[in-house]
């Protein structure tokens, strides 16, 4: 089963629901603001070296700005930086979906169209 960390309101996640909707692919979704996903979720992800950790953060969302993590990136530890995408969704880049085997982040057509058929 697809898992589909998202957010309601959020049109990145509307459009990759749309995507998988269309093309009749079932998922499970969370909202990703209340249920992060796992510090498990996040190492699977970074293990698939499709995306950097740098990747993983919202750094268009208010909390990214707020926080100044541009500025302390640098200095966070990788450990440190998962802790906090685990435990602050608001910080996440969305959607994430994932399957086991498979994931994406955000939403970009060319890489849907490669990874859910």
């Amino acid at each position: 089963m697809i898992t589909f960390y998202g957010y309601s309101k959020c049109s990145t996640c509307q459009k990759a629901k749309k995507y998988l909707n269309g093309k009749k692919i079932r998922y499970k979704e969370v909202d990703i603001t209340m249920n992060p996903p796992s510090r498990k979720v996040i190492q699977t992800i970074l293990q698939g070296k499709a995306y950097t950790l740098e990747q993983l953060f919202n750094r268009s969302g208010l909390m990214y700005r707020e926080l100044k993590m541009k500025d302390k990136m640098p200095t966070m530890s990788k450990a440190a930086l998962i802790n906090l995408l685990a435990n602050n969704g608001r910080l996440v880049k969305r959607p994430i979906i994932l399957n086991g085997g498979s994931h994406t982040v955000g939403f970009d057509e060319k890489v849907f169209k490669k990874t859910w058929k």
